[in-house]
């Protein structure tokens, strides 16, 4: 998932958010340099990507979208359960969406980890709204199209938002039933593995 799917799966936990969001930022297996909070966050991250580019029905999806979205296609699924968990936030988390995000935009936390770059994302991320953006398809298309201007290799991930189009009730399917099972995995994953307070 992206940005929202691991600020959701952060279990309301601020800090955590903003560590997992950095997991993106780190090379290497040892983390040894890192606080705890970090070190966190990076494996939550990580067990993230994990989970769902291993997941069974998500590989199906996949296989079914590499024809029209060759080499891109897990980037795409990533955006667009984005997409698909802001749409349907409510069913998923008590929070309001637009408190939750504005929650995490508006915490404040030391910028005393990290490379400079991270922080220079996030500064963006706050500035475009974009999280707020992702439950729209023009939202979508702006998420797609700009990651796809910034990927090294010729790609067609500005074609996704009409690739989830026409395979809209697909995408649902798979979406929720993951999501069935993801909710599950990351409560229990948290529970035995992140002991931090709620900030």
């Amino acid at each position: 998932m992206n940005f929202l799917g691991h600020l959701y799966f952060s279990d309301n936990k601020l800090d955590l958010m903003y560590a997992n969001l950095f997991g993106d930022f780190v090379k290497g297996k040892d983390l040894s340099e890192f606080s705890q909070l970090i070190q966190d966050g990076v494996h939550l991250h990580r067990n993230i990507d994990s989970y769902i580019d291993h997941h069974p029905i998500v590989i199906e999806l996949l296989h079914h979208l590499y024809p029209f979205l060759p080499k891109i296609s897990g980037i795409a699924v990533d955006i667009i359960f984005d997409h698909l968990l802001s749409v349907h936030w409510d069913k998923y988390h008590n929070t309001d969406r637009k408190e939750f995000i504005d929650n995490f935009y508006n915490h404040e936390i030391k910028r005393d980890f990290g490379s400079d770059y991270f922080w220079v994302v996030i500064d963006k991320m706050k500035e475009g709204q974009w999280l707020h953006k992702y439950n729209s398809i023009e939202g979508l298309n702006k998420a797609c199209s700009g990651l796809s201007n910034r990927i090294s290799f010729p790609n067609v991930l500005d074609q996704a938002p009409r690739v989830y189009l026409e395979n809209k009730t697909l995408f649902e399917k798979t979406f929720h039933a993951f999501m069935k099972e993801a909710v599950i995995h990351f409560d229990d994953y948290i529970s035995k593995n992140i002991k931090l307070n709620d900030n």
